[in-house]
């Protein structure tokens, strides 16, 4: 694959703030006891994934299955998503919001995988713009690695979490501490948190497609899906679609 940037990214995200304790346990106190956000935010999906380079396959897989949650989210109202990812030394971009999966695989297919560390804080920076600018109400992380302070990204999702932005969070892999990391994240933001192998694609794309019907359609349409990525995901959520 190419290496060039992709042509529709905007400017690369700014690099996360780190965040004393004190920090972390206000946002985290003020996401628990905002009021609800209103609606459900629904139509719009930002797909953030690592695109380091253990990922290629991975990469390569949710290339396929973006089409799948598109023609989920059809039977719904629709969705329109945005890629958001970051490999090498300082990149991480995010690509315009978009509603034809043709469009999106090219976009996604002049992106390769290359080695570098995790930029968790700085997706999860974007994001809460993102949610303030566009209305953004739902995100999917896909990575497998963790190399920043826990507490800085604590804070970024008790933000995300004040702007009414759930998170769903899926990890590759059994690393122990990337899972305590990434469960915390989710509950702070009222999402999910699930394990998948990758090489189970079906496993993944299943569970995708169950978020893209959440995002496209709120609880109800989570609540009507009855096969078992849904199912695996309602109950990463508490057991009932919220």
């Amino acid at each position: 694959m190419s290496k060039a940037p992709v042509a529709q990214a905007r400017t690369p995200l700014p690099e996360a703030a780190p965040s004393s304790a004190a920090d972390v346990a206000a946002f985290v106190q003020a996401a628990r006891t905002a009021a609800p956000p209103r609606g459900e935010g629904r139509g719009r999906l930002a797909f953030a994934l690592d695109a380091t380079a253990s990922r290629q396959p991975t990469w390569a897989l949710a290339c396929d299955i973006q089409a799948d949650m598109l023609a989920v989210a059809a039977a719904h109202g629709g969705l329109k998503m945005q890629i958001v990812y970051y490999r090498g030394h300082d990149e991480c971009r995010a690509s315009p919001f978009m509603d034809e999966a043709a469009a999106l695989r090219r976009l996604m297919g002049k992106i390769s995988c290359e080695g570098g560390l995790t930029q968790i804080g700085r997706v999860l920076e974007h994001l809460s713009r993102e949610a303030e600018r566009s209305g953004l109400r739902a995100a999917v992380f896909v990575g497998d690695a963790l190399e920043e302070p826990p507490e800085a990204l604590h804070a970024a999702a008790g933000q995300l979490a004040l702007r009414g932005v759930r998170l769903f969070m899926f990890q590759e892999g059994h690393d122990p501490r990337v899972e305590k990391v990434f469960r915390a994240i989710a509950a702070v933001t009222g999402g999910a948190f699930c394990r998948f192998d990758a090489h189970a694609g079906a496993e993944l794309r299943a569970l995708l497609s169950a978020v893209a019907a959440y995002a496209a359609g709120g609880p109800a349409a989570l609540a009507a899906r009855r096969d078992a990525g849904t199912q695996k995901l309602i109950a990463a959520m508490g057991g009932q679609a919220r």
